[in-house]
């Protein structure tokens, strides 16, 4: 499931990156759970939550079977 995880999160990056931001993958448990890291202009930013939620949780929920929560650390 990381694979899937690293190659839906590529697809996720230019929207982010489009506004100066970034999210590296740091982990995926064998429960679904991932583990991610916001960077640049995201790291800091109020929305950061929305972004993580909203945005990236959402789309990986869609495209890879089993991932069941994003988590910042």
């Amino acid at each position: 499931m990381k694979e899937e995880v690293r190659k839906a999160l590529e697809e996720i990056k230019p929207a982010l990156q489009a506004d100066g931001g970034d999210v590296e993958l740091i982990d995926v448990t064998d429960d679904g759970v991932v583990l991610v890291k916001l960077k640049g202009a995201c790291a800091g930013c109020p929305m950061a939550e929305m972004t993580l939620k909203g945005g990236i949780e959402q789309r990986l929920k869609q495209v890879v079977p089993g991932v069941k929560e994003v988590v910042g650390v």
